[in-house]
């Protein structure tokens, strides 16, 4: 026998409920990660969709404690929740759910039917829209009302944002290009980074030099250095009209970093309705040393986990949308057509 919910449109069957827990944890494969390694794991069951840390997709030397992997699996839970909203379910996440297995992340149920939303259907378009662009952003200043739109998304998702004051920009940088330094003078970090970055990445995954600018960029606050030049068009911008923020929360356990990817997603799908750029910048947050500049940038706040960049996008081509793992790879538990 079937097990059956209520709600608008008839009682959905078990395979109802399989197929579109199937189809969201597809969809998550859009989600944002640490030099693109999409760290997750999710399985399809009867009863609903688990998400789990993939720790053969975790950077050991980048980072050891899974931080930016699980903040990662965080926007992909995010990109799935958003995929069932949109098309009429009511959520339910139970995050960190077995405390024997510390990689199973979250387990999303499904308790009833209502119709979509607006907002729901838009920030789905996004998913497919959101892209890394690490060029530097144009001389338009963002609206603040975009800002507070895309403030108040990430609250509403788990995190905070913290809007750096101009006049502390040059520490975030100064803390932004040590980091990346002392990275690269690592050197199972610099292998580390040339084995996601480039022409010989894992199929399906990593940063391909179309998305890495063809020389470093002219920003205050340095993008990511992946050691090799890429073939992406970089004008003679700068980041002056650019605002930078913290992503933060009152803790620094994994349930936090958890929701702090939750609100990356919310976030970053927000700016792009919205026509805003979003570029994360993690390099600060991967070593203890610069962490601890940004806890001083947080005025007592709370746990950095990561910086963003928001702007307007220079007039140019569209940054190439990164490759993916096909959903085969990331999810069990039903059959799949790739």
């Amino acid at each position: 026998m079937s097990r059956s919910f209520p709600g608008a449109g008839g009682p959905p069957t078990v395979p109802d409920l399989t197929e579109a827990l199937a189809r969201a944890a597809a969809a998550a494969g859009q989600a944002p990660s640490i030099h693109n390694t999409q760290p997750w794991r999710w399985r399809v069951g009867d009863a609903g969709l688990d998400l789990y840390l993939d720790r053969a997709r975790q950077l050991p030397s980048t980072d050891p404690a899974a931080r930016m992997a699980i903040l990662s699996c965080g926007a992909a839970l995010h990109h799935a929740r958003t995929v069932l909203v949109a098309v009429g379910w009511q959520v339910e996440v139970a995050e960190l759910p077995d405390p024997a297995d510390p990689d199973h992340l979250a387990h999303l149920s499904l308790y009833d039917r209502r119709s979509a939303t607006a907002d729901a259907i838009r920030r789905v378009r996004a998913m497919r829209e959101r892209r890394t662009d690490r060029r530097p952003v144009s001389a338009v200043a963002i609206g603040a009302d975009s800002l507070l739109a895309i403030t108040i998304a990430a609250e509403q998702a788990g995190g905070l944002l913290h809007l750096v004051p101009r006049d502390r920009l040059v520490e975030l940088g100064s803390a932004t290009a040590y980091a990346q330094r002392a990275e690269y003078a690592d050197q199972t970090s610099r292998a580390e980074i040339a084995q996601w970055a480039g022409g010989n990445r894992p199929e399906g995954t990593g940063v391909p030099d179309s998305a890495i600018p063809e020389h470093p960029t002219q920003t205050t606050v340095p993008s990511r250095d992946f050691g090799r030049p890429g073939t992406l068009p970089v004008g003679a911008g700068h980041d002056l009209s650019a605002t930078y923020a913290i992503l933060y929360g009152p803790a620094d356990a994994p349930v936090d970093w958890l929701r702090a990817g939750q609100a990356l997603s919310a976030a970053w799908l927000t700016a792009t309705e919205l026509g805003v750029s979003l570029l994360p910048m993690s390099a600060a947050a991967e070593l203890p040393a610069t962490r601890q500049v940004l806890r001083r940038l947080l005025p007592g706040l709370g746990q950095p986990y990561l910086v963003v960049r928001l702007g307007i996008a220079a007039p140019a081509a569209l940054a190439p949308l990164s490759p993916r793992l096909r959903p085969s790879q990331t999810i069990g538990g039903v059959p799949h057509t790739d």
